[in-house]
């Protein structure tokens, strides 16, 4: 079963080499970092999803998870991972838990991962599988991600995997100078568009149009 889950991995990960070169155009990138692909073959999928969606588990779609939520597609967990170029010292936040999938690509390319989850039942769930699969350098807290996480700012990324109409001052404020976030920005219910804003040495942003996605709607307290 672990080579069969070995090969479904690879599998998944040519999948998404061969959308990011048919996408090149509008994401600038025609392939992962050779960290990123690392990470994405390290990070069993399968355990992030419900046992009746475990069959599905690697192939390269969203997935729902329960309480209108979804582990979001792999193309674009590994596309917004690769556009925060994180480092091996970096700390990040993560807006939007889910399941933990994210934060577990993100723990094999950073140093630590701090990590909001509106809804309680999800956040315990997250933290108890991210530990037993030994993730242990992320932190989940159930809390509201407009708010951010002050307490461990200033961040060197942040990433945000619900849907906005713009990004809440609370993140733009605990992201360090130089660093990134890249979050989806639409209305819900609709197309929105994955963008990267960048914050200069003075704190002003500078954003970035990568390409259409759909994601479910950041939810506050």
């Amino acid at each position: 079963m672990g080579e069969n889950r070995e090969r479904d991995r690879a599998f998944l990960l040519d999948e998404i080499e061969s959308e990011l070169r048919s996408t090149c155009g509008m994401t600038g990138r025609e392939s992962l970092s050779p960290q990123v692909a690392q990470a994405l073959l390290k990070v069993p999928r399968h355990a992030f999803v419900p046992r009746e969606v475990e069959w599905a588990a690697y192939r390269n779609m969203a997935l729902p998870i329960g309480h209108r939520q979804t582990i979001s597609q792999p193309f674009v967990v590994a596309l917004m991972t690769d556009l925060l170029d994180p480092g091996p010292d970096d700390v990040v936040l993560e807006v939007g838990t889910g399941s933990g999938y994210q934060a577990a690509v993100l723990s094999c390319l950073v140093k630590q991962v701090y990590s909001l989850e509106i809804v309680g039942e999800l956040a315990v769930l997250a933290q108890e599988r991210l530990q037993r699969l030994g993730f242990v350098n992320v932190e989940v807290r159930e809390g509201d991600g407009c708010l951010g996480w002050a307490e461990h700012a200033p961040y060197d990324s942040i990433i945000v995997t619900a849907a906005a109409a713009r990004i809440p001052k609370a993140l733009i404020e605990q992201l360090r100078p130089g660093g990134a976030i890249v979050a989806p920005l639409g209305e819900p219910q609709a197309t929105q568009d994955l963008v990267v804003l960048r914050k200069d040495e003075n704190g002003r942003i500078r954003e970035r149009f990568v390409l259409p996605v759909v994601f479910v709607p950041l939810r506050d307290a």
